[in-house]
């Protein structure tokens, strides 16, 4: 069977262009893996939801500060961080970066009672690759990314430092407030060290929204996640 040059030059350039993809996206790869190797032993100068941020700010009209202040996780209140994993990754520590029981459980509850997917399912360290390397903005690729780099982070960086990469960097605020030590003085004028079991679980349950919801008035649901700080035995 003879096939039409027309045919032949499509399937060839067909090929070229997915192989071009291929070497850029496996560079893609390589390149966050190295930067991860890197945030092994140094800190962010900023993320892309923080540039972001500042981008976006230069189109409102609202007042824009960036406040962050890197600290370690020992002087992160061991409360917050019990909240925030409590509040939104309680398998922290025994998932490799993608929580498959959750995601499991979500599709059940939610694509097929309501017929699609809801909010939620995220680990901490798909929400870190999130902040790191992409946007607020809801995709198929920022999906994708985080699907496919957040077991690569587990492998270069120990938990320890995934939480405190995350709580130092997560946005927790409007106007430009950032990680744990900015909203620790921003909302309750202390250090981060300092939160109370209450103050953390408050903190803890913004995250989600964090330039909409204030602690002050998150009552029930800082009890839910008091709670459920409890149960896991903090």
């Amino acid at each position: 069977m003879i096939v039409p040059k027309s045919k032949g030059k499509r399937k060839q350039l067909l090929w070229r262009v997915l192989r071009w993809v291929g070497i850029a996206l496996f560079s893609l790869y390589a390149l966050i893996g190295v930067n991860l190797l890197w945030l092994r032993f140094v800190n962010p100068w900023f993320t892309m939801v923080q540039a972001q941020r500042r981008v976006e700010s230069w189109f409102s009209k609202g007042k824009y500060e960036k406040r962050r202040t890197q600290v370690p996780l020992s002087r992160i209140s061991p409360d917050l961080q019990h909240a925030v994993i409590a509040s939104e990754d309680g398998r922290f520590y025994e998932h490799h970066g993608i929580d498959w029981q959750v995601i499991e459980d979500l599709i059940e509850d939610d694509l097929l009672e309501d017929g699609k997917l809801g909010r939620g399912g995220s680990t901490i360290t798909q929400q870190l690759i999130k902040n790191l390397y992409a946007t607020t903005h809801r995709s198929l690729i920022r999906k994708g990314l985080e699907f496919a780099v957040a077991p690569l982070a587990e492998l270069i960086l120990p938990k320890q430092r995934i939480l405190e990469l995350y709580l130092n960097n997560i946005e927790w605020g409007p106007g430009g407030v950032f990680g744990a030590e900015a909203a620790a003085q921003y909302h309750y004028r202390l250090h981060a060290s300092q939160l109370s079991r209450e103050q953390a679980a408050r903190l803890a349950v913004c995250i989600p929204a964090p330039r909409r919801r204030r602690p002050a008035i998150m009552n029930k649901s800082a009890a839910v996640i008091m709670n459920r700080m409890s149960q896991m035995r903090w």
